[in-house]
């Protein structure tokens, strides 16, 4: 959860210049399966797309202001973008800009915040460069 709140606060900080959004997968720890002990919530591996859209309920409360969506139960956009089971992208005009490394080990929040930094400063030097013409 402390990876979560760290991604919040990267959210709220660059809301002005960036839309975020979350994909809620597959569980990566379900109460039934391979499960984490100091997991907040007991989620049990979802079985029919109800069970996965009521645990994106929970992901959603816990990032406030932020899209929660749900992957299909085929794991399409976890295949897809190989988050197993998180993982950080930037996206500008429908390219990927920025692929942080696979979770848990890969996930580094400062690498999105760095990235925003300097997309932001390069931002505010065009904008710069235009009141100055």
């Amino acid at each position: 959860m402390a990876r979560l709140k760290a991604f919040q606060g990267v959210v709220q900080q660059n809301a002005d210049i960036a839309d975020s959004l979350v994909v809620y997968i597959e569980e990566a720890h379900p109460s039934d399966g391979w499960r984490s002990t100091d997991a907040p919530y007991q989620i049990p591996q979802h079985r029919r797309l109800e069970d996965r859209l009521n645990a994106a309920q929970l992901m959603h409360l816990e990032v406030p202001g932020c899209l929660v969506v749900v992957d299909s139960m085929e794991n399409s956009s976890n295949a897809a973008y190989g988050a197993f089971f998180d993982r950080l992208y930037i996206l500008q005009e429908g390219k990927v800009v920025y692929q942080g490394g696979r979770g848990p080990e890969g996930y580094r929040i400062s690498e999105l915040r760095d990235w925003l930094d300097r997309y932001r400063k390069s931002m505010e030097k065009s904008s710069n460069l235009v009141i100055n013409m």
